[in-house]
């Protein structure tokens, strides 16, 4: 059988050459000009970085009005010149000057990580939420808002200040905030169900690679059957669970790459068979005793599943590996990328179900539309050798195709006595290392930590 994990390049590299006397271009020669050309357009993005200086000076601008304001208005309390009505137009005037300034971070900040260069903050702790999911139609409504907020800062000070503002200037700051209002609503329209409308589109022509396609899951789409409580201690009954757990992702799988009328995040996260909701902000980040915040904090940007790289977890049980994998792939969800989840059992089961049909090659074919594919608990039972080698070829197959989540109990170097051998898990190792990000999560059981751990202890991750 040939390897799965042969890519691209050395097929081209590999190619036979032209016959003696016969003149055949290179397409690296031909395509050159227009690659270069393009470089030199993409490179002029930087002429735009003087203009996000620029608002920087504009809002030290802000600061200095900020405080001088601020020092017009103690110098009046303290003269006995404030009266009420003063006080809370000051105080109106400066809340204005600071929504102003949020304003400008938004657009410095936001503006500059979307159409110039990454803000590569290494998961600095004060990262704003937002910035991590920014996007040119992010920027503009929260711009809209941010609008929107101020105009109506402008308004309260004309009511507050109603004897000294004409009808005429009432009427007028009345329309213009009503108007800003439905320009946001309309932008917020157009940012949300129209981009869904959009990208259900583009997932039903059936893109390769599926980087952002979105061929939405049924809202009813059921989730992979979970082993029952005894699964662990009797082989026969697992055997049978992963069996149904197969059909029920292949009919998941079929039905989500066939549904164009989801509801966009939600319907994609209901068809990746999630165990439970889980979030990284709801990861307890105090718990472990090592950790790389920063790690974590970097790939819940994404990056990842762009580049198509992998990311093991590895840790004892307990430590919330799979809480990490499940709320990567829900902020994958969130950003429009199609995700599946299931144990290492289940794919197997998957895997062998396709192999006795015949149409193994197509069902990693199939799976090529998911960006992002997850697979849980590896370690917890040595696959049988047939098992391990179908485990083998998914990762071959997505190997520089597409992104693999694994967690893990066990460390690499204990990976021969789960997959059946040494051959094959260094065959595995090799290409899911290649490119990859490894966390390893040490700490005692998260979910023991009221019970006393039952005498049990925690392995070391090495």
């Amino acid at each position: 059988m040939p390897s799965h994990g042969t890519s691209a390049h050395e097929h081209s590299r590999s190619s036979p050459t032209s016959a003696p006397g016969s003149f055949r271009p290179s397409r690296e020669v031909t395509s050159f000009a227009p690659a270069a050309f393009g470089y030199a357009l993409f490179a002029t993005r930087w002429l735009q970085a003087p203009l996000y200086f620029g608002l920087v000076a504009a809002q030290g601008v802000y600061v200095y009005k900020f405080f001088n304001e601020l020092g017009k208005l103690i110098v009046h309390v303290i003269n006995g010149h404030a009266d009420e009505t003063h006080v809370m137009l000051a105080v109106l005037k400066l809340v204005d000057v600071v929504m102003i300034a949020n304003l400008l971070i938004m657009t410095i900040v936001g503006g500059y990580e979307t159409f110039v260069s990454r803000i590569n903050l290494q998961g600095h702790r004060d990262q704003p939420e937002w910035l991590s999911h920014v996007n040119s139609n992010v920027l503009k409504v929260k711009l809209a808002t941010a609008i929107v907020g101020i105009s109506s800062v402008h308004l309260l000070q004309m009511f507050v200040d109603v004897h000294h503002t004409s009808q005429h200037a009432l009427l007028w700051g009345t329309v213009i905030h009503m108007a800003f209002i439905l320009s946001a609503g309309i932008l917020a329209y157009m940012s949300g169900p129209m981009l869904e409308s959009r990208k259900s589109d583009h997932g039903c022509r059936g893109h390769e690679g599926g980087g952002h396609a979105d061929s939405h899951g049924e809202g009813n789409t059921p989730l992979i059957p979970k082993p029952s409580a005894g699964w662990h201690d009797d082989a026969t009954s697992v055997g049978r669970a992963a069996s149904s757990a197969s059909a029920a992702m292949s009919a998941r799988t079929s039905t989500s790459a066939s549904s164009c009328g989801g509801s966009g995040a939600e319907s994609r996260i209901r068809a990746a068979g999630f165990p439970a909701p889980k979030a990284l902000e709801d990861f307890d980040h105090g718990y472990p005793r090592s950790f790389d915040r920063e790690a974590v904090a970097m790939l819940g940007k994404l990056d990842f599943i762009t580049a198509k790289e992998n990311v093991l977890v590895i840790g004892p049980s307990g430590t919330g590996k799979t809480h990490l994998a499940v709320a990567f792939g829900t902020r994958a969800c969130q950003a429009g990328h199609q995700v599946l989840f299931a144990t290492v059992v289940e794919w197997a089961a998957r895997l062998a179900v396709a192999k006795a049909e015949g149409r193994l090659t197509e069902e990693l074919a199939l799976l090529d539309r998911y960006p992002l594919l997850i697979v849980d608990a590896l370690g917890y039972f040595p696959l049988q050798a047939e098992e391990a080698q179908l485990f083998f070829c998914l990762v071959a197959h997505r190997y520089e195709r597409g992104s693999l989540i694994v967690t893990s109990d066990k460390p690499l170097s204990g990976w021969d006595l789960v997959l059946s051998g040494t051959a094959v898990a260094s065959a595995v190792i090799d290409r899911l290392v290649h490119h990859s990000e490894i966390i390893s999560v040490e700490g005692d059981n998260y979910r023991m930590r009221n019970h006393g751990g039952f005498g049990f202890a925690s392995s070391a991750v090495r």
